[in-house]
């Protein structure tokens, strides 16, 4: 249920904003949306896992919170992350 290490190291490549960058908002609110993706696959074929449900949500709310401060931090930014990760916000 967890992404590989050459995904996340994929992951971390498009989205920092210098060489040595895996903490930025932008790389966090990527690693955050794949992992929610993959679990949202997951929750489909096992809808009572609740668990895994829990689990979600609370990355949903973090990535959430993610995106706010980002959105009140940078709005050029924001608009960026969120245009490339296909969010709808």
């Amino acid at each position: 249920m967890s992404i590989t290490k050459d995904r996340k190291l994929e992951i971390i490549d498009q989205y920092r904003r210098e060489q040595h960058d895996t903490g930025s908002p932008e790389v966090q609110i990527a690693l955050l949306t794949a992992r929610i993706n993959e679990l949202h696959d997951h929750m489909r074929t096992h809808k009572k896992d609740h668990a895994s449900r829990r689990g979600l949500l609370k990355m949903v709310s973090k990535r959430s919170g993610m995106l706010t401060y980002l959105r009140n931090k940078d709005r050029s930014r924001y608009q960026a992350v969120i245009g490339r990760l296909g969010l709808r916000k």
